[in-house]
């Protein structure tokens, strides 16, 4: 659980110690987050969806999520980090250190019930989504400001290829 950024050895013994080791007693991720209360409220009517308070659970739980989330959102160049100023910016930071409470949680459960350590997908994670929406959002307000743009590539996607295939058979 140390893999985690933001996790030191206090708060994974207050995790392990309000959540236990073994996941077989939570079906799903979604049940686990649902029993330490961090699942989003869910009221719609006339199909808009309103802002709901979180459900009641584990407090102490709650509490040291809230904390990690905190210390994460200082943090720069990982995943939770770049998850956390995502949502910031839309939402609010409230709302954001909630999402990132819900999963570290999510991830803490996968941890424990593959046994496997985390992995970090890189603060890049979330520009690599979608490259052209991407793009042409840049290209956009550019435009707005009164340039006119032509995009060259830097690569070609066959001379990426060739450099991977190539960089495999190196390696090998």
């Amino acid at each position: 659980m140390l893999s985690i950024p933001g996790i030191q050895e206090v708060a994974a013994a207050a995790i392990i110690s309000e959540i236990g080791v073994e996941m077989d007693h939570f079906p799903s991720d979604k049940h686990l987050a649902s029993w330490a209360g961090m699942c989003p409220g869910n009221k719609q009517s006339d199909g808009k969806r309103f802002s709901r308070a979180m459900t009641v659970g584990n407090t102490s739980l709650r509490t040291m999520l809230g904390e990690v989330a905190w210390i994460i959102s200082r943090m720069k160049d990982n995943y939770l980090s770049a998850h956390y100023h995502r949502i910031a910016r839309r939402r609010g930071k409230q709302k954001a250190i909630v999402a990132v409470s819900h999963s570290i949680l999510v991830i803490i459960y996968h941890m424990l019930r593959d046994k496997k350590p985390y992995s970090d997908l890189g603060a890049d994670y979330f520009d690599k989504l979608d490259i052209a929406r991407i793009e042409r959002h840049h290209v956009r307000r550019l435009e707005q400001l009164g340039y006119t743009v032509t995009l060259t590539p830097k690569y070609r996607a066959t001379e990426i290829r060739d450099e991977m295939v190539g960089g495999r058979e190196e390696g090998e």
